[in-house]
């Protein structure tokens, strides 16, 4: 289950399953937001068919926002077959744009180190980069994922 907002918007910290179900309800509200959806389900469904089993969602996507410029999302690397993806989910130079144009958002292995913090995406996604604080993302286990 998806837990309700924080007062800033954000999800409570810590890592929320949820399934593609109720990632839909939850956050397909507006027609914008149901092409968000469109588009990340055609990633979710080359990540599933190359090994991937888990994604995890952040960015404007997963909060209050009526109108997020788009998703981010990070992807667990283990037991996927990078010749089975689809070439644009590899393409994470020039500020990801082809993934955008695809997809209408970014994601990225959820290893991959940045920044001079060190971290890797998965838990730079938990933190709000306008306070610092904590925050929480959604994991999905992609085998729900059709």
């Amino acid at each position: 289950m998806i837990p309700k907002f924080d007062p800033r918007g954000n999800l409570p910290p810590g890592i929320h399953w949820a399934t593609w179900k109720e990632i839909s309800v939850r956050f397909g509200t507006t027609a914008w937001r149901r092409q968000l959806l469109a588009g990340l389900l055609v990633a979710l469904q080359s990540l599933k068919r190359a090994g991937c089993q888990t994604v995890y969602l952040d960015g404007s996507f997963v909060t209050d926002k009526p109108i997020p410029k788009d998703f981010d999302a990070c992807w667990d690397p283990v037991g996927v077959d990078p010749t089975a993806l689809d070439p644009v989910l590899l393409d994470i130079g020039d500020g990801r744009l082809t993934q955008k144009a695809r997809f209408l958002g970014e994601l990225l292995p959820a290893k991959i180190r940045i920044g001079s913090d060190d971290l890797d995406f998965f838990y730079f996604f938990q933190t709000d980069k306008d306070t610092g604080c904590g925050k929480g993302i959604i994991a999905l286990d992609l085998g729900g994922v059709v």
